[in-house]
């Protein structure tokens, strides 16, 4: 049974405006290109053709932080990356979202020194944790799903 037979004549489909935009957001994520170590070949090949995430409407990695609302952290981040971290994702545009992929990004990983960030969410928020040293392509498409069941659960009145 298709929605013409659901609806009859009256030819009007509704929908609550939260769910539309929240679906568009989901639909319509532009990730940033941002690889610092062994992780970023990982992303590289989720976006590759065996993997594909052009069918979750990201077709390739933007270059620039205003052109993106998904900053992917690939890798470990030093001391002297993190301010550079830190400006990229206040330059992209609200709503933004972050992934930390892999454990260097999630909580520094096998490098346990003063040199390298325990964990990006000393720098930003984080809204997605991917497992992994590296993380497989798999692996990375499972946090891409797990952020859009986040975003599509996201109220107006948390917008603000």
């Amino acid at each position: 049974m298709g929605v013409e037979q659901k609806l009859g004549e009256m030819g009007v489909v509704t929908a609550k405006l939260e769910d539309l935009v929240n679906w568009s957001r989901t639909n319509a994520m532009w990730p940033m290109l941002f690889g610092l170590a062994c992780c970023a070949i990982e992303m590289m090949a989720a976006q590759a053709a065996n993997y594909d995430m052009s069918r979750f409407g990201m077709e390739l990695m933007r270059p620039s932080p205003r052109q993106s609302d998904l900053m992917i952290v690939a890798g470990r981040v030093s001391r002297k990356m993190a301010p550079v971290v830190r400006r990229l994702y206040d330059q992209m545009p609200d709503p933004k979202w972050v992934i930390a992929m892999g454990d260097c990004a999630s909580c520094g990983g096998v490098f346990n020194n003063y040199a390298v960030v325990q964990g990006v969410d000393e720098v930003v928020p984080v809204d997605v944790y991917v497992a992994g040293c590296p993380p497989r392509p798999e692996a990375l498409i499972h946090g891409v799903i797990t952020l859009h069941e986040k975003v599509k659960k996201e109220r107006m009145k948390d917008w603000a």
